[in-house]
């Protein structure tokens, strides 16, 4: 059915649909603000214990991976301490040489085999949960003692349904903007709420669990 004039979507209403599937993704965020808090204070832990934090995620991901560590190493915040972060996604020539060998799936499993120590955090980070190398990552740094963490969209994926990261945050939403833009808050929220725990050790008192 062709529309009218009177019934076509206006630019005004274009944008406030856009601004509520963002909304929506925020609010749900918010709704999850005991499950960030756990996983900050989980990180402090580590972070306390001298662990380092190593963040991968394929593509796009990728560049969250690599904001994610630069925030915890270099923070922009004068008076805030630097934090050991690294990003496996940044290393094109390890990662192109793994996947070559070994097959895609390994590209950060193997890097995390020679990176990690039991003490450290595994951080993915995957639009939708299903990323396989994200998911093997994962899988890896648990069987290493590692704390690990997700950050995912959309139903979780793979990852949500079959628990692969002790702590798993879900983006609630189905368009990949949207998942974007709500991860960058979410990890802006974990960096600043790990110093938060990180610098009020009374606050860990029942932080040791993974």
């Amino acid at each position: 059915m062709t529309q009218t004039a009177s019934t076509a979507p206006t630019v005004h209403d274009v944008v406030i649909e856009a601004f509520a599937r963002r909304d929506h993704a925020g609010r749900a965020l918010a709704d999850d603000a005991e499950n960030i808090a756990r996983t900050c204070q989980a990180m402090a832990v580590r972070f306390r214990r001298g662990g380092k934090l190593i963040v991968f995620g394929s593509g796009g991901a990728g560049t969250d991976a690599a904001h994610i560590a630069v925030e915890f190493m270099h923070p922009v915040i004068v008076g805030k301490r630097a934090l050991a972060a690294l990003a496996l996604s940044n290393d094109a020539a390890t990662v192109s040489g793994v996947c070559g060998e070994e097959g895609v799936a390994e590209a950060f499993a193997h890097q995390l085999r020679c990176w990690a120590a039991p003490s450290d955090i595994a951080l993915g980070v995957s639009r939708d949960g299903r990323c396989a190398s994200v998911v093997r990552g994962l899988e890896v740094a648990g069987e290493l003692g590692l704390l690990t963490v997700a950050l995912v969209g959309g139903d979780g994926g793979t990852i949500a349904r079959n628990r692969t990261a002790d702590h798993v945050l879900v983006a609630a939403a189905d368009d990949p903007t949207v998942v974007k833009e709500v991860h960058v808050t979410t990890y802006h929220l974990l960096w600043e709420l790990v110093h938060v725990f990180f610098d009020q050790p009374g606050l860990l008192a029942n932080g040791g669990a993974r």
